[in-house]
């Protein structure tokens, strides 16, 4: 595989990792609205006289997002045009742009319209697909010269299904926390993990029903990634991709609570509150890796059963 591409692909990965704690430092330091209600221009100007603080975290983020855009869209007509014979290019390299693009309209819309909460907590997601996509292209590109064994696994039924399962319950995790982040409640509680050690146990008012469902909702995924963990320790040592593949997975999501604990203990210290972006920005292109990996599964599978018993093993035909 050209160089050129490889390339390409690994910078706009990393771009997308940029636009995503982007994002999220707009979210924390309160710069959503550091152009005013002006979109593209700022407060109306092309190049901007009153500068603060919020208007550079603003202004950068559009410019960077603006940037890997035009990455993204190079990628996925490159990616289209070299390797749209393995199945899951055209799909991955559309649905990369597609939710790019989707995410710069809420957050123009965002600007000049006021939202609710609840819609801007979707930006995030949204922007977390496209990179989900443009890193399984990456990995796609990789694939062809590293041949990995990844298009010959086979995944039990059960295994199959945590992954789904995981996955899904994973976007629902991030959903709560940017929730958090846009309704301003990562330190509505002052303990951890009990929202108020010295009060009742159950929230008071809304936005500690926020910040104690999203760490209810982590919790459950770090537990359900830990069996899964175990599961895979016990089970598929034979099969590389998914062994380490989990314990990447389980030490991420470690890290993911680690820092959701540590943004309370340290009044919402900004670098690891955007580490915490970060970890469940790696964990969740992971497992959408797995999903891939499963699809392949149970193509695989379908191979199998369609094969005869009496196929010669040598040109595979009767």
């Amino acid at each position: 595989m050209q160089r050129s591409l490889k390339a390409l692909a690994v910078i706009t990965t990393i771009g997308m990792l940029f636009v995503l704690i982007g994002g999220a430092l707009v979210t924390k330091t309160g710069s959503g609205l550091g152009c005013g209600r002006s979109w593209p221009l700022c407060n109306g100007e092309f190049v901007p006289t009153n500068i603060t603080p919020e208007l550079i975290i603003e202004l950068a983020h559009r410019l960077v997002s603006g940037s890997v855009g035009f990455l993204v869209l190079t990628l996925s007509i490159w990616t289209w045009k070299s390797i749209g014979h393995i199945r899951e290019t055209k799909f991955l390299a559309f649905l990369s742009f597609f939710f790019l693009v989707l995410q710069g309209l809420i957050g123009a819309a965002a600007v000049v319209w006021q939202q609710s909460k609840f819609v801007l907590a979707l930006h995030f997601g949204i922007s977390l697909i496209s990179f989900a996509a443009v890193l399984l292209l990456t990995l796609l590109i990789f694939e062809i010269d590293k041949k990995f064994d990844a298009d010959k696994l086979i995944i039990d039924k059960r295994m199959q299904k945590h992954i789904i399962g995981v996955t899904i319950y994973s976007y629902m995790v991030v959903y709560t926390g940017a929730l958090v982040r846009h309704k301003k409640a990562s330190l509505v509680c002052a303990d951890w993990p009990l929202c108020n050690n010295n009060s009742s146990l159950l929230p008071t008012n809304l936005n500690e029903w926020i910040q104690m469902g999203h760490r209810a909702f982590a919790a459950l995924i770090f537990l359900w990634i830990g069996y899964i963990t175990y599961m895979a320790i016990k089970n598929y040592k034979h099969q590389k991709v998914i062994y380490w593949g989990w314990i990447v997975s389980f030490i991420l999501v470690c890290l993911q609570v680690i820092a959701g604990a540590l943004i309370v203990f340290s009044k919402l210290n900004l670098y690891i509150a955007l580490l915490h972006a970060f970890f469940i920005s790696c964990l969740f292109g992971l497992l959408c890796y797995f999903l891939l990996l499963v699809s392949r599964s149970k193509k695989n599978e379908h191979v199998l059963n369609a094969s005869s018993p009496f196929t010669d093993k040598k040109t595979n035909s009767y």
